[in-house]
């Protein structure tokens, strides 16, 4: 039988009640992970903490904005407090709020900035301390294709995933002679995920607005873009996010690793 690669170490994921976060959420609990839910919605919290606990694995939620320092900085110290260490940080909370650079409100780039950037710095930074003083952990950012790329209508999203690449270089190299890796994943575009395909916002709607095509047309754009010709998928994703955070990736820190199935080679 195959030893799970997170066993018994405690993983906080933040944004974990949806979407990739919870996929992560899951998969950190299938491989024997005390996972940590957290995200700004009660009801999601408690629904992910319950499908993990399902699993077998020991769980719990708090509801956190990362935006909100003093709310980051207790729950990281109740996990401390309880657990006595925090082994891995997944910062996956992360929105978007597209509009062309002449159309983008100051709203919208600062509410994507102060989500999707700084919430990767005050959780990492209310962290740090613990790891650095326990001698070893893991950070994971999440960043994307588009934080290597760009894409249009996102200049807000693509400058805080280009933002995390540079935290993810930086703090390897602050935090690696302390025994802390830090290495961030970059998905390639995940078209069957809430954010492309669902609502009247989803990303293919506004797309196929903007391109005056049809949803099936942008997604068949993006399939051909990839030499594998689909789209990423969150299992795609987490299994290279539970390598990272296991001893299997013990001498990697400071990448940024792609999961985009080639689509950069276009």
């Amino acid at each position: 039988m195959t030893t799970p690669r997170l066993l018994n170490k405690i993983c906080i994921i933040t944004g974990s009640a949806q979407g990739i976060g919870l996929a992560t959420a899951l998969k950190f609990a299938a491989e024997g992970a005390t996972v940590i839910v957290c995200d700004v919605k009660q009801a999601g919290v408690d629904e992910a903490v319950a499908q993990c606990q399902a699993l077998g694995a020991t769980a719990e939620g708090f509801v956190m904005d990362v935006t909100q320092r003093p709310v980051v900085d207790a729950v990281v110290a109740s996990v401390k407090a309880k657990y006595g260490r925090i082994d891995v940080l997944v910062n996956n909370a992360g929105i978007t709020q597209d509009s062309s650079l002449k159309k983008m409100t100051i709203e919208q780039f600062d509410r994507v900035i102060d989500v999707n950037l700084r919430g990767v710095f005050h959780c990492s930074q209310a962290i740090a301390d613990i790891m650095v003083a326990q001698g070893s952990g893991v950070i994971l950012n999440a960043s994307s294709i588009v934080g290597l790329y760009g894409n249009f209508g996102q200049t807000n999203y693509a400058a805080t995933k280009f933002g995390v690449i540079g935290f993810t270089k930086t703090w390897s190299r602050e935090l690696g002679p302390k025994g802390v890796r830090v290495n961030a994943v970059c998905p390639g575009n995940l078209l069957d995920s809430p954010l492309w395909n669902q609502g009247p916002n989803s990303l293919f709607k506004q797309y196929a607005r903007n391109r005056g095509i049809t949803e099936e047309e942008v997604r068949q754009l993006y399939i051909n873009q990839a030499p594998m010709k689909r789209g990423c998928t969150y299992t795609d994703v987490c299994n290279v996010v539970v390598f990272l955070a296991s001893d299997q990736s013990s001498y990697m820190t400071g990448q940024a690793i792609n999961v985009t199935g080639g689509q950069e080679m276009r």
